[in-house]
């Protein structure tokens, strides 16, 4: 267990030099990432396969390509996003110079999931970076294959020192979480969501993480019923079924339960899916109300080519993230942080917000050393 002590030990006196300040070395390790992504692919593809059975074409896009474009993102917006924000001024403040400026956090934890190992793991990592933090990475074991691989090729590409990877359990991350980190990310469950949380507390480490919960699909009577059901299909059974924004039940009127689950058996042989549960509600109305009795999901999907409806469950409902007519595209874009609320998670990532995830909003003021004039 030292080991661990002293690497996270070295990912601090890394950071303290001041290296990952210059947003050039950030650059750097991001290309080198990138470097990494490119010519350890095959490698990458096989190690998703000896864990989860992928093919070449999941690994590559359900996995790969989103971490690939996160990084072209963060190369090309970080020196606009890095500069200094100068702030309205007010008549006293006429000859100061006010702006907020963006400083790394110091020591992140990224903790990642078996279900998705590569991208969930190595996308918050690419924010950590692109904001100048040392990240200490710990895959989980459960992808033994894919942990293994990290912990042998991110040393060969990114700098030793700032960016270990530490592999093992339930012991080795119960140690880990004894460190003092400057923030911690983890996605996974609700219930290790508490324990993670809990250890942060004790340095006052603050976290993002990125939980679960049940996604409802809301089908008003209103829509294209073969659109509706061959997307949820798609959504609902990609990667096995082993998404954590992937629509968990739909709602719908009686009137059209029947229809729903026709084009869901035709979609489903399609894809050789398993059921997808179905829960009849008699109204809009109570379709929210049946939502919110329950914990705030990740994802909340709605179906309907009316617009009032759709912005009515969007209105009167709470959840990490929301679609209408489509399932978990909203999660693959930049310009939209991916995150949960309430049990399902706090905090966000992705883009624009994974920079200032990771990093502090500092105030500054910058007052004349002269008499000013009364």
């Amino acid at each position: 267990m030292s080991k661990i002590s002293e690497a996270v030990k070295r990912a601090r006196a890394a950071f303290c030099s001041g290296r990952t300040r210059p947003l050039q070395f950030r650059i750097q390790q991001l290309e080198a990432l990138r470097r990494l992504i490119q010519e350890q692919e095959q490698e990458l593809a096989g190690a998703l396969a000896a864990d989860l059975h992928k093919n070449e074409w999941n690994a590559y896009y359900e996995e790969v390509v989103y971490v690939l474009e996160e990084i072209e993102y963060m190369i090309q917006k970080l020196p606009e996003w890095a500069a200094d924000e100068p702030v309205e001024k007010t008549p006293q403040t006429q000859q100061d110079e006010l702006y907020i400026h963006s400083e790394p956090l110091g020591v992140v934890l990224v903790i990642g999931t078996w279900n998705y190992p590569f991208n969930l793991t190595i996308q918050p990592m690419v924010g950590a970076i692109a904001a100048g933090n040392a990240v200490v990475l710990k895959p989980s074991e459960l992808s033994e294959n894919m942990a293994s691989l990290l912990a042998t090729i991110i040393p060969q590409y990114l700098d030793k020192d700032l960016y270990p990877v530490i592999n093992g359990g339930v012991p080795e991350t119960t140690e880990l979480l004894k460190e003092r980190f400057d923030h911690i990310l983890y996605t996974g469950s609700t219930g290790v969501g508490k324990i993670i949380m809990t250890a942060a507390a004790k340095h006052l480490t603050p976290v993002t993480l990125e939980l679960g919960g049940k996604s409802p699909c809301y089908v008003d009577k209103n829509c294209d019923l073969d659109v509706a059901c061959r997307r949820i299909a798609w959504g609902k059974f990609m990667n096995s079924g082993q998404t954590c924004v992937a629509p968990d039940y739909i709602l719908c009127d009686p009137s059209i339960q029947n229809q729903i689950v026709e084009k869901l058996k035709k979609s489903l042989k399609e894809i050789f899916g398993p059921v997808l549960p179905i829960v009849c509600v008699r109204s809009l109305e109570e379709a929210i109300q049946f939502i919110n009795q329950r914990e705030k999901p990740l994802a909340l999907y709605v179906f309907s080519s009316n617009d009032k409806v759709i912005k009515k469950m969007i209105a009167e409902t709470s959840s990490g993230g929301v679609a209408a007519n489509d399932v978990i595209v909203h999660i693959t874009l930049h310009s939209l942080p991916f995150g949960g609320v309430g049990n399902s998670g706090m905090g966000s990532y992705h883009g624009k917000k994974s920079f200032e995830t990771f990093s502090h909003r500092r105030s500054c003021l910058v007052r004349p050393l002269m008499m000013m004039k009364p």
